[in-house]
């Protein structure tokens, strides 16, 4: 696959992926009644469901990283060189801006309106770091052991991280930063987001050097493989 498909792909992939945050965010939040754990369940339903989907759809044509994190693991790995990386970088972070503007369109609010919502705090930052730290964890793992089962496994943990996360597991600094330009139930205030960015790349070093670590001891290669939010 050339490389501008592969930056499509990511473009795509990431677009979607947001579109799923913040649309099923926006249904969930007009349809709950003001009970927030049920816009809460029906955010994490549609996006642990839409992962698998777009995982599938886009694993063969750019590795379906739709996170910056992930293709910085990829660097460490050495199975995608920096100049390579950044452009990933780049089609991800464009594409989770028109992610947001494409749910933004569907349910008739402006394109891209600061988000309100505050998440700051060490409670917050530890989660990020956890939450990052698993995602990595399940996808170099799956990927090394099992690659067909790892968009199930990687949509099976955002979906219990959704949950089990103070942060409600943004995990991806992309999502995190696109997030920032919707006032809506899934957002985060700008200034909430370097916090956010810094404990997610955190939790991502932590989990290649330590999954490096575990697996080398059986002298085989580690693939960090496919990816979500």
């Amino acid at each position: 696959m050339t490389l501008s498909r592969r930056l499509v792909g990511e473009f795509l992939g990431t677009a979607f992926l947001l579109a799923v945050v913040i649309g099923s965010g926006i249904m969930g939040e007009r349809l709950a009644g003001g009970n927030v754990a049920v816009a809460l369940m029906g955010n994490t339903l549609a996006t642990g469901a839409g992962l698998i989907a777009l995982i599938l759809t886009f694993g063969p044509v750019s590795g379906a990283h739709f996170n910056p994190a992930v293709t910085l693991g990829d660097v460490y790995f050495g199975h995608i060189h920096w100049p390579h990386a950044l452009l990933y970088v780049a089609a991800q972070i464009g594409g989770a801006f028109a992610g947001v503007a494409a749910a933004h369109g569907m349910f008739g609010e402006a394109l891209f309106f600061a988000s309100q919502h505050a998440r700051t705090g060490p409670a917050q930052w530890w989660s990020e770091f956890i939450a990052t730290f698993g995602l990595l964890a399940v996808i170099i793992s799956c990927s090394r052991t099992r690659p067909a089962v790892t968009p199930f496994a990687v949509a099976a943990y955002i979906t219990a991280a959704y949950w089990f996360t103070a942060s409600t597991s943004f995990a991806n600094p992309a999502v995190t930063l696109a997030r920032a330009a919707s006032d809506t139930f899934a957002g985060i205030r700008a200034q909430d987001t370097p916090g956010f960015i810094a404990a997610q790349l955190l939790g991502a070093a932590a989990a290649v050097i330590t999954f490096k670590w575990l697996f080398s001891a059986q002298g085989q290669p580690v693939t960090p493989g496919h990816q979500h939010e």
